[in-house]
Parts: structure tokens; sequence; C-alpha cells
């Protein structure tokens, strides 16, 4: 699994890199299906949008948006809302069958 950081209207630091990749890198925790998953970070304001992307196999993509005022709480509200779709998707393509049956 490939993550990619890129950021929009300024540079990140290694340090703010590294916890990105981190924290997205937790998605795999909730679904081990994911192929890519790409965090776009917008600087120019001085509130930081985070945009975070994760696609899994057969052409499934969840989608996360947030803003903060600090980067490390925009990401971690992001990389929330992008688990909480996989957690909704998962749970529908589960079997729901009765045992026994």
């Amino acid at each position: 699994m490939q993550v990619k950081v890129s950021a929009r209207h300024g540079h990140l630091g290694e340090d703010a890199h590294q916890l990105i990749e981190e924290k997205a890198g937790k998605l795999l925790h909730f679904f081990d299906r994911l192929t890519f998953i790409e965090v776009t970070v917008d600087l120019q304001k001085a509130e930081k949008g985070v945009e975070v992307i994760a696609t899994a196999e057969h052409k499934h993509k969840f989608v996360g948006h947030a803003s903060a005022d600090d980067l490390q709480a925009a990401v971690g509200a992001a990389v929330d809302k992008a688990a909480q779709q996989i957690k909704h998707y998962k749970e529908r393509i589960q079997d729901h069958r009765p045992n026994g049956h």
C-alpha cells in the first residue's frame, strides 16, 4: 500500500510529513484491501485544509475532508471521516446471515 502526501500553497516539514503518513497508515487497521492513500494539505489560509482519499480494490474510494487551525487536528479529523466511511462500507458488504443456513 502506498501513501502519497502533497501540499498546496506551501511546503510540509519532514516531521509533518511523517505524522501524516503514520495517521493515514492507520486506515489499514479498518480495511486491509486499501491500495492507495492520497493526502493533500492546503496551507494557504490560517486554517489548514486536509483531504484524505483512500482507494480500495474494485475502484472504491473513501474521502475525508477537514480543516482546523492545527495541522495535526485537521489530519486526525479527515482520517476519522475516511475511517467512518470504510467501517460503514465493510459492515455493508459483510455476510449477515444467521448460522445454520
